[in-house]
């Protein structure tokens, strides 16, 4: 037994005397514009209210901890119907651009947005996507796997006249993409689980439900499997270069990252209980 104990010390000795740290030396390549333009009509508040940030940041190297903002471009969306053009600022110098007017997006119409950064101009066009109202959500007591997970359950009527998709922020950058494939017309229901470090009970919750268009869907899709949840927003990081309907029209090789969406949403408030208590 002895000589078994001195041979295992003489093992891990020799193990750790193998250690040896290696530098990894990524490869760094030029920074990239990122748009996140994903514009919100609250289409159920009295009176109905918009969120139209454009948010401009700058693609940043893997182990780089910050993301940085760009402050100096030009932002200006225009209405392809009667060529009105709005203008918007970043007053705050934080990378958030806001129109200088307070306008709602309407139905039918295409909307260019224009970005001019680096004496470059970036171009996309979106018009507003219909939604439906969420019904109710409430929570549930199942769980999955570990046991401790808290349940939403999420309840609205499919509109079956079209091909319906849907984005839902569930806070804390979670996010759903789904699709009326297989509940075209029908009332639907679904449970969703918070795990138990995503959302610390007792909590109050404002849960987004958007529609989106098929190709908006296809995107967000690719972009939450890429970069995962909790991923600090999904045009925060971005892992590859995941392509939006974003052009660059003076240096097509100089590619932009980001969407420019319009959503028909919904919100719904709900406070969910600590039921272990």
């Amino acid at each position: 037994m002895k000589k078994i104990y001195v041979l295992l010390i003489l093992f891990l000795i020799f193990l750790s005397s193998c250690e040896k740290v290696v530098d990894v030396d990524l490869p760094s390549i030029p920074p990239k514009l990122i748009v996140d333009a994903s514009f919100e009509v609250f289409f159920n508040e009295n009176p109905v209210t918009a969120n139209t940030t454009v948010k401009l940041r700058l693609s940043a190297d893997f182990f780089e901890e910050t993301v940085p903002t760009v402050t100096n471009a030009t932002v200006l969306l225009t209405n392809l119907s009667d060529n009105s053009i709005i203008n918007f600022t970043d007053d705050n110098a934080d990378g958030d651009y806001e129109p200088t007017i307070s306008f709602i997006p309407v139905d039918d119409v295409l909307y260019e947005l224009t970005i001019v950064y680096e004496n470059e101009t970036y171009k996309a066009t979106a018009s507003k996507i219909k939604s439906t109202p969420i019904t109710n959500i409430t929570q549930g007591d199942k769980t999955l796997f570990s046991g401790t997970e808290t349940e939403v359950d999420v309840n609205f009527t499919d509109d079956g006249t079209v091909d319906n998709y849907y984005l839902f922020d569930f806070t804390n950058n979670l996010f759903l993409p789904i699709e009326d494939r297989f509940f075209n017309g029908s009332d639907y229901n679904f449970s969703y689980f918070y795990d138990e470090d995503e959302l610390e009970l007792p909590a109050t919750v404002t849960i987004k439900m958007s529609g989106i268009s098929r190709e908006y869907f296809t995107y967000f899709r690719v972009l939450v499997s890429q970069s995962g949840q909790n991923a600090g927003g999904p045009f925060e990081t971005v892992p590859s270069s995941l392509l939006g309907n974003i052009v660059n029209t003076s240096n097509q090789d100089n590619f932009p990252l980001g969407y420019f969406h319009i959503s028909e949403t919904d919100t719904f408030t709900i406070s969910l209980e600590d039921k272990e208590e």
